[in-house]
């Protein structure tokens, strides 16, 4: 399940898919080495796919030049170290049609595998269903490469695309999957009793809810803690297809709790992680921000019991 190959040219191999933050230097330009050396560090983790300029990755901070540059890192890493079949999802997501499907053909061209969308939302008063199906079918007839789509509510004004939605649009040939970072385990349920015998994936979009997913027959999860502790996200995995669910729903419940604190401050909190326990991570792009003081020590704190888990495990 976690393997580093595509089952076909368009089908994503199912199981976990870690959505990258974006690294910056003092100088506030892209951070080239550590933006290659952390793509590295999942790869050799096993993590079964890389995605950049998810909602993690602070694509709305990042101009074009700066999200291929990225995606190209991230995929020369991938594959001088080895790793040429990994997958490589890209976040293109933009209030138009026509970015949209530009931000697809740039990715493509910088090496991307596939595409995650996020539906226009900006002008929500003004979009129908029915346009933003359309604009869904335009991207996919555009888009060199696969299409996932992403919903995602909190990014989009509160926008989320009803399961019936996501299935009248998984009819189409190069859209290939949906990340649901909704939560709503029903709606994930239904998806996937409704593209079963397909090469559509259904994926969780946040780690805290991995063995709800699988038990329900979805095929991963695309979740940032990866970020943090991609060991422990995925030895919840293993421990479930291995049938050892006890211990699954043990190691759930530290994921859960770790994946807590980074849904509540975001992309910024991956980064405290990774800065206090890996020695690397940065500044946010302003006008975000670090936390200071007593909020930094709390949100530090919220992630010791998971990066303890993690380091046992990886040893």
């Amino acid at each position: 399940m976690v393997q580093t190959t595509t089952s076909s040219q368009y089908a994503l191999t199912p199981g976990f898919y870690v959505p990258t933050v974006a690294f910056f230097t003092p100088q506030d330009t892209v951070d080239e080495a550590t933006t290659s050396q952390h793509a590295l560090r999942l790869a050799k983790a096993g993590v079964t796919g890389i995605v950049t300029h998810g909602s993690n990755g602070e694509a709305v901070h990042l101009d074009h030049q700066e999200r291929t540059l990225i995606t190209r890192l991230t995929r020369k890493a991938l594959d001088d170290a080895g790793y040429t079949s990994m997958p490589l999802i890209v976040g293109c997501g933009a209030q138009s049609t026509r970015e949209t499907i530009q931000l697809c053909k740039d990715a493509a061209a910088a090496g991307g595998t596939h595409v995650l969308v996020l539906p226009p939302a900006y002008y929500g008063g003004l979009l129908t269903t029915d346009l933003i199906k359309a604009h869904f079918r335009a991207v996919a007839d555009a888009s060199p490469i696969p299409v996932l789509i992403y919903n995602y509510p909190g990014a989009c004004s509160g926008l989320d695309l009803s399961s019936d939605v996501i299935l009248d649009l998984a009819k189409h040939p190069n859209i290939r999957g949906v990340k649901l970072t909704c939560g709503n385990t029903g709606k994930l349920a239904r998806v996937v009793a409704g593209t079963n015998g397909t090469e559509f994936r259904t994926f969780g979009g946040s780690v805290d809810f991995t063995i709800q997913t699988l038990a329900v027959g979805g095929h991963g999860i695309i979740g940032g803690l990866g970020n943090v502790a991609p060991v422990a996200c995925l030895e919840v995995f293993r421990l479930w297809e291995a049938g050892k669910q006890n211990d699954a729903r043990e190691l759930q419940r530290v994921v859960a709790r770790g994946d807590w604190t980074a849904i509540q401050g975001g992309f910024v909190s991956v980064k405290v992680a990774l800065q206090k326990y890996f020695g690397y991570g940065g500044e946010p792009r302003k006008p975000c921000a670090l936390p200071q003081g007593a909020h930094l020590a709390e949100q530090e704190k919220g992630f010791a019991e998971l990066i303890e888990t993690e380091k046992s495990l990886a040893t």
